[in-house]
Formats: structure tokens, C-alpha cells, sequence
């Protein structure tokens, strides 16, 4: 059933041999009830004004109220979403004498919807209109309708079935065509029928600006009145039962709760816009920093010449601390094996019992010493690591990790400034070929790697990831080498160095291939720890607002962007979804489509520059929209965790992340790899 031109159109055009030639040639109002098959047309000198897509809270009272000036009835089909939150206006035009009847909830084609989708949105629409104002409606009009003759193979069948659900169809006979805004004079002509006919004409109160709707209906209501004609309902026009039912019971009261529940989200949606809007400005200033500041970062570390000071190039301990790395700790010993850089590494066995020490003191390699301990924390482990250490720069690295030749070389490059106290490397994740990994190599690349690059010229990095860093010995021994106050020991380590004027720098050159989970619930136990410690150190450090000096910088300038971009911006991202189902329900459809669109289109803009910058290929963006759609959410709940966490007091210990030891760094040589057991878990 078409009445627009075809840029309106929804369905396209089809045959009619299926449809009745009584229905093709008859009248605007079918009936298809009990398995009739009826039309009726509206007796000569009778119009039936008909309103669509209201009711609008500026065009329907005008409306209304020029019904009212010129004693006029009619029938507005109303929609589920505008009645939802306008029911006084339809509890208005039912206390004036007007009829209204259902059209749709969400104003679908419905010849595209299955039977359970147009039940849905004829009952959501009639349970709008009994709690607003106390009826149901026997009255149907189907979106995009037009006049009986349009009726085609692919309507009538709708047709059908909205009868046997006890509705009558009502199309039109003249069609003002007041969407298109032709002017008054041109909106009348359309509307009148010839030879003094009966008709129902078709009129909109909303989707849009009205006003020449208004100003035609001023003159065409007195107009034909003059002429003879009366305005009525459809059933006062018929000279048929009144089409609206009084509702009681619990029908009413499921109909009111509707209604309150759209009412509270209502009110809550300004409250939600409120949010949205902050989280908006944080996302786009957070992408804004990024963009302009990584690319500052970029240009400035590889123009021509750049460097940090003197060479580095005296030996290096690297500290490996190790929990049942079984699987993995030979791989990471090899790796630092084929360093271009003199190394000394000691692996800290923190009390293994899966042989993790004996693997390392088999392998009989130079510079290799393995120290071992009773099962005391990572933390722990780096401190005796740290005290067993030779040289005054300091490696560590996590016993999952393996590092290209180069990477140890280029970590310790900034050490030539004998302002940097630490450096973070450029951690990438080594298991990428399933879709978990995939998504952290995406958060790796644009999360981690991006943000480094922006706090790096901000000078207030957080965080020196576990799996590659370097730190002058002096520097961790000021502030008390590694703590076990809070479980993220990296993130606090860093921040105490900030706030002790140590500065904090990034080598994108210095990259480590680390094994990331392979299961939900090992990423939710990794980023649950990750969250609530990054929580624990933010609170640890809180004196650094008021501090003086190199501490209050960092409390002032790092503390709130930490807060703001790793905690309360994750926390309330979700609004964006939120948004998105809210504007497909209620709408505006099209406009929260096309504004989620946008958010993420500006998320991939980033992805791609990061991606671009890290010289990582462009196919891993394909899984970036699933991501934003589930990977999102899951961070979220971990978050939401983490906070409830922190707020009731709770305790949350380490949980050890189960490996498989796949993870091989490129260019890195890693001979007599150790066979076992294929323990790879499947992708939950």
C-alpha cells in the first residue's frame, strides 16, 4: 500500500492478483474480521479527517483546538512511541469526541514484519492508548497506506491478518499530501473530494513543521461546512458502534503502568542526556588529546637526529618473575638470549610447583641465574629480583613475554636523559588469531598504546605495563622499590615515581609479544585485577592533589586524567548503547542510528591512525564493530565489578591466568622450542 512517491516508498510495487476486485474497487474502510471480506465508503457530504504520526506536543493541540473552533470530529491514528509520551493529548482527543486507532508502535512496513512482530506492535500500541486514556480501539491504519486500489499482493496478506485480530483497515480517499508542505491553497484542493462525495482524507499532526496543515484546516472546515458537508468520527459517519471499548481491570492498570514507566524514563532521559553528554565530551576530547598528541609524539621521536642523550649501551639486568610459566618461561629465556643488548637475567620462581625454576636451570644458558622463593607475590618477587640484581638499569618483563632482539636496546634508550626514571614499552599481543585476541590487539594498539603515546607528552603516564619496562635502579629504590599495597603494583610504582619528579616516558621501538587470555572468564579475571588496582593506586596516591612541586603536578594534571579516561569515561560509555535502544524503541530512529553510527565511526578513525602509527595491518580493524557492541559491555560489568568492589571493602586476591605457551616474538629467534601438550582453550 504506497501513497508517497518513490523515495517514501517502502515496499516496492507488486502484483494484485491475490486481492479481492471488491476490495481493489471499493472503499477506504475493510473489513477482514471473522473472515469477512467487506469495504465501506462514507456516505456523499461526509468527510472523515484523518490525522497520522501523532500526537506531537506542538501540532496536535493546534490541531485539536481548530476542531474545537468549528465543531468539528475526527480520527487520529496514533503511534505507540508518541502516545507513550504524549497520553494527555490522547486522552484529550477522546474527551473532545474524536476517535483514535492504532498505527503501529514504531511506524514499520510491516509487509516486511512476521506475524509475532505486527502482534507486537499492535499490542504495545493499544496498550499506549489504554493507558492514556482508558480504551482500546477497533481502528487500524497501516504505515505508508494509501487509497483501496493500492492494495497489492504483498499488503493484502497483512491486511488479512490484522482483521483476524479483530481490527478494521482504514486507508483514504484524498490525500492532502501536507507532508510536502505545498501551501494552504494547494493542501485544500488536494483534500476536497469532487461532486459533493463522501471521503476520508488524510492529514498528518506530526513528523514534522504543521503549521500549513493548521492554517488549511481554518479554511476548510468552514469552507465545505458552508458547502454542506459534515465533519464526524468514521463510526458516526458509517452510522456504526463507536469503535472505542472501555477498559477496566488489570488491562487498564498494565496500561497506566506503561505509560508511568515511559513517563520515569522520560524524565530520566534528562538526566541520561545530561550524562551523555559529559561521557561524549570526555570520549571526543580523550580521541581529540590522542589524535594531535600521539602525533606529536610520533613526529618528535622519529625526526632525523632525535635522541635521548649519551648512548646506552652498558649491561642491564632483566628481572623474570615467575608463577607456574611452565609452559612458557623457555621461550621467554630464549628470547632474551638473542638480545642485541648485554643482558643479565634473573627469573624470581615465586614458589612453582610446575617445575618452572628446573626448566630454566636445565636450559644451562650464560648470564641466566634462576633465584627461588616461597609463593609471596609478583611484587615480592621483583623486590628480590631487585636486590639480586648487578646493574642499575632494570628490566622487567612477565614470564608469558618474549622480546624481539632489538627491544631491549630500545627500552633503555631514554635512560640517556638522566631525567627519565622509568620506561614503558610497547606491548602487542602475541595470540591475535582468535576473535578475544583480536579485540585486545585492537585495545592494545588504540587502548594502551595510543593513550602512552598522549600521557608521554603530557608527562603523566600511568601505567609501565608488566610485560615491558625499564627502570633506573636509583629511581625504584627512592620510592621503595615495588609495592604490594594495591594489585596493580605497575601502576603504582609508576605514579610513585611521578610524584618523586622522575619522568616517565614511552619507546614505541621497544616491542614485547605477550599471551593474552583466550577465554572470557580469563579476561574478566585480568581486567577485573587491572581495574580495581588501577582503582586502589588512584585512591593510594589521592595527597598528590594538594602536594607541592613534582607530586601536585602529577595529582593535578595525571590523577584527573587517569580518573576521567580509565574509570568514569569506561563506566559511563555504555550510555551510548543505552541511547541507541532507547532511540529504536521511542525514536528518533534515524537520528540515534546515524549518532552511534558517528561515535563509532570516530573510534575507527582512531583505531586506524593507531594502527597506522604501530604499522599494524589494517585487516584486524574487520572485528572493531563487534567489538564496540560486546567487548564494550564486557569491560563495563568489570568495571561496574570493580567499583562495587572497592565501595563494599571487598578484597580481591591475584588469580593466575592459565597459559600455552604459543606466543613467539617476530624476528626473534627462539630455537628448541618445548613440545607438549596442544593446551589451547577454545574462544568462549
Amino acid at each position: 500500500m504506497r501513497s508517497r512517491p518513490s523515495r517514501y516508498r517502502i515496499q516496492p510495487e507488486a502484483s494484485t492478483d491475490k486481492v479481492p476486485e471488491k476490495i481493489l474497487e471499493g472503499g477506504p474502510v475493510i473489513d477482514t474480521r471473522s473472515g469477512r471480506t467487506a469495504s465501506m465508503r462514507v456516505p456523499d457530504h461526509q468527510l472523515v479527517l484523518t490525522f497520522d504520526d501523532g500526537p506531537d506536543p506542538t501540532w496536535t493541540p493546534k490541531v485539536l483546538d481548530v476542531l474545537k473552533k468549528h465543531d468539528a470530529h475526527a480520527v487520529f491514528f496514533v503511534t505507540g512511541t508518541m502516545a507513550s509520551r504524549y497520553p494527555d493529548l490522547v486522552k484529550r482527543m477522546v474527551d473532545e469526541g474524536h476517535e483514535v486507532g492504532l498505527h503501529t508502535f514504531n511506524h514499520p512496513d510491516l509487509s516486511y514484519q512476521s506475524e509475532r512482530r505486527i502482534d507486537w506492535e499492535l499490542s504495545t500500541n493499544q496498550l499506549a492508548i489504554t493507558g492514556a486514556a482508558g480504551i482500546r480501539t477497533s481502528l487500524f491504519r497501516p504505515p505508508y497506506s494509501s487509497f483501496a486500489d493500492a492494495m497489492d499482493d504483498k499488503s493484502w496478506p497483512v491486511t488479512q491478518y490484522i482483521g483476524s485480530r479483530g481490527y478494521i483497515t482504514v486507508v483514504n480517499d484524498t490525500d492532502s499530501e501536507d507532508w510536502k508542505k505545498p501551501g494552504v491553497e494547494e493542501i485544500i484542493r488536494r483534500a476536497t473530494p469532487k461532486d459533493g462525495k463522501g471521503a476520508i482524507v488524510l492529514m498528518h499532526d506530526s513528523g514534522g513543521d504543521r503549521h500549513q496543515t493548521v492554517q488549511a484546516l481554518d479554511s476548510f472546515l468552514p469552507g465545505l461546512q458552508a458547502e454542506g458537508y459534515k465533519f464526524q468520527n468514521l463510526t458516526e459517519a458509517l452510522g456504526a458502534p463507536s469503535a472505542h471499548t472501555r477498559v477496566t481491570g488489570s488491562e487498564l492498570w498494565k496500561g497506566k503502568a506503561w505509560i508511568f514507566l515511559v513517563q520515569a524514563s522520560e524524565e530520566a532521559t534528562g538526566v541520561l542526556a545530561v550524562c551523555l553528554a559529559i561521557i561524549g565530551g570526555l570520549v571526543i576530547t580523550r580521541f581529540v588529546l590522542m589524535l594531535v598528541l600521539s602525533g606529536a609524539h610520533a613526529r618528535r621521536v622519529r625526526r632525523r637526529g632525535f635522541g635521548w642523550g649519551p648512548s646506552v649501551t652498558e649491561p642491564v639486568t632483566v628481572l623474570v618473575p615467575a608463577y607456574n610459566e611452565a609452559k612458557c618461561i623457555e621461550n621467554t629465556v630464549r628470547s632474551l638470549m638473542a638480545s642485541e643488548h648485554p643482558v643479565e637475567v634473573i627469573v624470581i620462581d615465586d614458589g612453582s610447583s610446575d617445575g618452572t625454576a628446573r626448566i630454566v636451570e636445565d636450559l644451562r644458558l650464560p648470564g641466566v641465574r634462576v633465584v627461588r622463593q616461597h609463593n609471596a607475590g609478583k611484587p615480592a618477587a621483583l623486590n628480590r629480583g631487585l636486590a639480586n640484581a648487578s646493574h642499575d638499569i632494570i628490566v622487567m618483563m612477565d614470564g608469558d613475554t618474549v622480546f624481539e632482539p632489538a627491544t631491549v636496546r630500545e627500552l633503555v634508550q631514554p635512560f640517556g636523559d638522566p631525567k627519565v626514571g622509568a620506561v614503558a614499552g610497547n606491548a602487542k599481543v602475541g595470540n591475535r588469531d582468535s576473535l578475544i585476541g583480536a579485540w585486545q590487539h585492537i585495545e592494545y594498539v588504540m587502548g594502551f598504546n595510543l593513550d602512552r603515546r598522549m600521557y608521554d607528552m603530557l608527562r603523566c603516564m600511568p601505567t609501565i605495563p608488566g610485560a615491558v619496562g625499564a627502570f633506573r635502579r636509583s629511581a625504584l629504590e627512592r620510592i621503595g622499590g615495588m609495592s604490594d599495597d594495591t594489585l596493580a603494583e605497575d601502576t603504582d610504582v609508576t605514579m610513585a615515581l611521578h610524584r618523586d619528579g622522575w619522568r616517565v616516558v614511552y619507546a614505541e621501538n621497544a616491542r614485547a609479544w605477550t599471551e593474552a587470555p583466550e577465554s572470557v572468564q580469563q579476561l574478566w579475571s585480568q581486567r577485573y585485577r587491572w581495574s580495581y588496582g588501577t582503582m586502589q593506586a588512584i585512591w593510594k596516591h589521592r595527597r598528590a592533589l594538594v602536594d607541592k612541586g613534582p607530586s601536585g603536578r602529577f595529582g593535578r594534571v595525571g590523577l584527573p586524567l587517569v580518573s576521567l579516561f580509565m574509570v568514569v569515561a569506561p563506566l559511563l560509555a555504555p550510555l551510548i548503547d543505552v541511547f541507541l535502544l532507547y532511540g529504536l524503541l521511542f525514536g528518533p530512529t534515524e537520528k540515534t542510528v546515524v549518532a552511534w553510527l558517528g561515535v563509532l565511526a570516530i573510534q575507527a578513525v582512531c583505531a586506524a591512525y593507531a594502527f597506522r602509527l604501530d604499522r599494524e595491518r589494517m585487516t584486524h580493524l574487520i572485528s572493531l564493530p563487534l567489538q564496540q557492541i560486546l567487548y564494550r559491555q564486557l569491560m563495563y560489568v568489570v568495571l561496574l565489578q570493580s567499583w562495587i568492589t572497592a565501595l563494599t571493602g571487598g578484597r580481591l586476591r591475584w588469580q593466575k591466568l592459565r597459559r600455552t605457551g604459543v606466543v613467539e616474538a617476530p624476528g626473534g629467534p627462539v630455537p628448541h622450542q618445548r613440545t607438549g601438550s596442544n593446551d589451547r582453550r577454545p574462544v568462549a
